[in-house]
């Protein structure tokens, strides 16, 4: 069987019943998680971005593109999830479906994309504290030498996962509540100065970048048909939708949270279903207000929002929205460590990384060795490397995630059409090959440059896969 051999789907049930990782969570701790990732720095940083350098007003075009491909996906990990609930989420579904090989690379990826996220989120809530706090910028924020900031939240935050999942629910529920709260009013308020004068044209006309720009940070699509680039127009709303699909990637989190759910069969699905819908509606919203409330042209990339009520002279608003960013992204933060936990622990369990990380702590019932040492790498990041230019990182991870998702329904209803599904993905193969083609469609609007880093990082990952995973592989 070698690189190819599958794990039985009734292994994973069986692992269900293990107790390593404690049954704690319920639907609505679940949805508060979803929501706790998903609203962060596309509600608060990448709206205002993307309007301004892609898309102008259509950047809620953008943003509901997302929503359609990430619900598409969503549909796929709720019949997953709910039918094999398991802490590996889409790397166990790969091993359970195409083989080990897959399975070291999706697992290799997802742990890219949420130690990357992370790191990128926590700079970002550096910098939202420093203005609101008034900090020192040599320490906090994005020009600090040395991100004193960045670090501090991470290693408090490990703190929190180590601790026990319940601890972590609680900590994220209050967060997600008063980031819920800043992007009601946002919506209650910014509607009355809303003009509709700066939502016209709706759609910016294409026009090609000033100055032109080399083949790296052209999308691959237009590289590859050898078009000019362009911002705006339908192929910029494209791009925005690519980018801003990291505001959307988090639901794919609960799905590593199968062995720590009460009712796994319908709570996930609850939460992943759930969660995605409230963010897609706020994140709709808030793109719309902010489009509303000042030309795309002039909107402030470092705090768009917080910039729009002060042009407006809200300025109390201003200050409840620094609040409410540094709020929404220490939850991010907060649900990408406990996700980093799960994912190398199931890969810890299986042999493909050392299996120290496949335990769990006797007290917390957490898996507090490879959480802790994720914690520690996105910390140096967080602390040295200036990762802007890397948040695309995240969004192609998170859609190769789900592509090979996608595929895995029809594979397993092949494969184990006896197995009990809670919840089916409507018209398959035809809507999660759909949701394949969508997300593959999304990936190939990033640039070339993102492409280049992420095959950099699979090829890293096949090293070690060859070198240790292989061998040490528990199903050898």
């Amino acid at each position: 069987m070698g690189i190819m051999r599958t794990m039985d789907v009734d292994t994973v049930l069986q692992r269900q019943e293990s107790g390593d990782l404690k049954r704690r969570l319920r639907g609505r701790d679940l949805v508060g998680f979803g929501v706790g990732i998903i609203i962060g720095t596309g509600i608060f940083t990448l709206a205002g971005v993307e309007a301004k350098t892609h898309a102008g007003p259509a950047v809620t075009l953008s943003f509901a593109i997302g929503a359609v491909v990430a619900g598409l996906a969503a549909l796929c990990y709720a019949e997953l999830a709910s039918s094999v609930p398991t802490a590996g989420s889409a790397y166990t579904y790969a091993f359970a479906t195409l083989g080990e090989v897959f399975a070291w690379i999706i697992g290799w990826d997802l742990l890219l994309e949420f130690a990357l996220g992370a790191a990128v989120v926590s700079r970002g809530w550096s910098g939202y504290l420093a203005n609101l706090l008034g900090l020192p910028a040599e320490w906090f924020g994005e020009d600090a030498t040395v991100n004193l900031g960045a670090v501090l939240v991470i290693a408090v935050l490990t703190v929190v996962a180590v601790g026990g999942i319940r601890l972590s629910a609680m900590v994220t529920n209050v967060l997600v509540v008063v980031k819920v709260a800043v992007c009601v009013l946002i919506l209650a308020v910014g509607v009355f100065f809303v003009k509709s004068a700066n939502l016209t044209p709706f759609l910016p006309p294409a026009r090609p970048i000033e100055g032109g720009a080399d083949v790296l940070h052209q999308p691959v699509v237009e590289a590859g048909l050898g078009l000019e680039q362009s911002a705006f127009g339908i192929a910029g709303v494209l791009t925005a939708a690519a980018i801003v699909f990291f505001a959307y990637t988090g639901f794919e989190a609960l799905a590593n949270l199968g062995e720590e759910t009460v009712n796994p069969r319908r709570d996930l699905r609850v939460g992943i279903l759930g969660a995605l819908g409230i963010c897609a509606l706020l994140y709709l919203g808030v793109s719309l207000v902010l489009t509303g409330m000042v030309p795309f042209a002039e909107i402030d990339e470092g705090a768009p929002l917080a910039a729009a009520f002060d042009s407006v002279d809200m300025h109390w608003i201003s200050a409840l929205i620094s609040l409410g960013a540094v709020t929404g992204l220490t939850s991010v933060m907060m649900v990408e460590l406990v996700t980093i936990g799960r994912i190398g622990f199931a890969m810890g369990r299986d042999g493909l990384l050392p299996k120290r990380f496949g335990t769990v702590h006797p007290r917390w019932g957490t898996p507090h060795r490879v959480t802790i040492v994720g914690a520690v790498l996105i910390a140096l990041l967080a602390a040295f490397v200036p990762i802007t230019e890397l948040s695309d990182m995240v969004s192609i991870g998170a859609l190769s995630a789900m592509i090979i998702v996608a595929i895995a329904v029809p594979v397993l209803r092949r494969k184990r059409p006896d197995l009990q599904r809670p919840f089916t993905v409507p018209f398959s193969p035809v809507l999660p090959i759909v949701a394949a083609l969508a997300c593959l469609y999304l990936m190939l609007n990033l640039d070339v440059l993102t492409w280049i880093r992420f095959a950099a990082w699979m090829l890293f990952g096949l090293i070690i896969y060859f070198a240790y995973g292989r061998k040490h592989s528990r199903f050898r």
